[in-house]
């Protein structure tokens, strides 16, 4: 049999994370996969097997994201196997109100998706530029784009509409949610680990440099904590999350703010990073005995906390809670503190079990369970690429 291979890409605005996927049998197998990271100058470039071990890793400068791709399609054992590769998946950020699936890109598709740039300023223009370079490296395969935002859209009006006039609704001004391939996986991964909450109401707590969480209600979501752009909810490493909007006017008005100003300094200059005034790394964080590091760390705890019971407010109840991504899979201490937090609601944590980093967080007579469950968003985009073009 022929060996079909597919390569999965995620863009940020520095860096580029890849995973490439054996297509040939029923499911897809994880391969290579790896990272470029700081893109336009000099940085690491890792790649490793499927087994974790480092086939490649060492320092690669790069003047952009089509001059990274170029250095890893002339690596060998690298994640373009030309003889195998049959197409690329791509996460993309913001869909918009339209793009509620996976879709075949076409320079229609692909206009779509440049129009939605200014939603996702850090997100939608790597993603474009990544289609585009490999499109002038591999002129025949095909691309799928996969979209964060689409897991949401089924959400009920009171959840998706702001309180403005009905025209700006229309025009696109709404509640989109996202990290929603993640929440994809959480909710297929429930199905199969826990069933016995997977169709109840539970909420995913999505933990990390970006951060956010959904309500899913029979495995679909219900709510987000973000909204119209992935600035909205929970604080995160370097955005603020929820703000109100009269500061925004006042930087403007008092200090003579323009416009790329406040934008630069709602994505980079605030969050943990700029409460603590340290690092946007909660690991530094938490090491840190400065005293607004300290605050920065119960800040967000805190605002993760009342995320959880607004969540389940959404859906009326809670049968169970999931952490997940960088900070919500591998920091204890933040997942201890989140769940002492919501003793109130019936966790009751099993301490051993939270440090061992078993699925299972709580104890055998609390009233709630509480998991941590990997997420791998790579294998959602792998799975919906081959189903539209497997069988090209």
């Amino acid at each position: 049999m022929q060996v079909r291979r597919l390569c999965v890409l995620n863009a940020g605005s520095s860096s580029l994370k890849f995973a490439a996927y054996d297509v040939t049998g029923a499911a897809p197998l994880r391969g290579v996969s790896g990272e470029v990271e700081n893109i336009g100058g000099d940085g690491r470039l890792l790649v490793a097997a499927a087994d974790g071990k480092p086939v490649h890793d060492h320092t690669v400068s790069t003047k952009d994201h089509a001059d990274a791709l170029a250095k890893l399609a002339a690596l060998p054992e690298g994640p373009f196997d030309k003889r195998a590769l049959i197409g690329f998946g791509h996460r993309v950020v913001h869909g918009g109100p339209d793009m509620d699936a996976p879709v075949l890109v076409d320079d229609a598709a692909l206009a779509r998706i440049v129009a939605l740039e200014p939603l996702a300023p850090l997100h939608n223009p790597p993603a474009v530029a990544v289609l585009k370079a490999l499109a002038d490296l591999f002129p025949n395969l095909p691309h799928v784009a996969c979209f964060d935002t689409a897991f949401h859209r089924g959400h009920p009006a009171v959840a998706d509409r702001f309180a403005i006039p009905d025209a700006l609704y229309r025009e696109g001004v709404r509640r989109y949610g996202f990290h929603g391939l993640s929440y994809e996986y959480i909710s297929g991964a429930l199905a199969e680990r826990v069933p016995e909450i997977a169709l109840g109401r539970v909420v995913v707590a999505h933990l990390g440099s970006g951060a956010s969480m959904c309500a899913l209600a029979g495995g679909r979501s219900v709510d987000s904590s973000m909204g119209f752009t992935a600035l909205d909810g929970l604080p995160m490493g370097t955005r603020p999350g929820s703000l109100d909007p009269g500061i925004i006017m006042w930087l403007q008005q008092q200090k003579g703010w323009s416009i790329k100003q406040v934008e630069h300094f709602l994505y980079a200059d605030c969050g943990l990073k700029g409460l603590s005034g340290v690092s946007n790394d909660m690991r530094t964080l938490l090491a840190s005995d400065a005293p607004l590091a300290k605050l920065a760390v119960e800040y967000f705890i805190y605002h993760a906390a009342r995320t959880v019971a607004a969540m389940a407010a959404s859906v009326g109840g809670i049968d169970g809670l999931v952490f997940t991504a960088g900070i919500g899979e591998r920091s204890p201490d933040i997942r201890s503190r989140v769940l002492h937090r919501l003793h109130w609601l019936g966790f009751a944590i099993d301490e051993a079990a939270n440090q061992a980093g078993d699925m299972l967080l709580t104890r055998a007579d609390s009233v709630l369970p509480a998991y941590v469950i990997a997420t791998d968003e790579e294998v959602v985009i792998a799975r919906h690429t081959l189903a539209l073009i497997g069988g090209r």
